[in-house]
């Protein structure tokens, strides 16, 4: 009999804190619930967009990287003498055989010398 006293007490409880008045004052903490709840659910969102982007732009990236290597090598190769005599030859243009000769320059003194101020 004590046990059945003791449920109906907790029943009359809970009708007492879910009657109209107590939802009405507590209106503003059960927005503040949902407002909480739709800022978790759009932060996992952008946290799921943002590692989407994070790994698209990273894919991006190493892709460029692999096709920087293969122009640079292909550019190292196409720019070694033999290959660039090999690409100027349909213009008529020869690798040099002989070194080529150094010019220089003479100049004259233009500055009259002792013997012509004296006459």
């Amino acid at each position: 009999m004590r046990d059945e006293n003791s449920f109906r007490e907790n029943k009359i409880d809970w009708k007492r804190l879910l009657n109209y008045q107590w939802i009405v004052r507590n209106i503003s903490f059960f927005l503040f619930l949902a407002v909480l709840a739709v800022i978790y659910i759009y932060n996992g969102h952008y946290a799921d967009k943002t590692a989407r982007n994070i790994n698209r732009v990273s894919k991006e990236l190493k892709e460029l990287q692999y096709e920087y290597k293969t122009l640079k090598s292909e550019v190292m190769f196409r720019s070694k003498q033999s290959e660039l005599a090999k690409a100027v030859e349909p213009f008529g243009l020869k690798e040099l055989l002989v070194p080529p000769m150094q010019l220089k320059q003479i100049t004259v003194d233009s500055r009259p010398t002792k013997v012509e101020d004296q006459k």
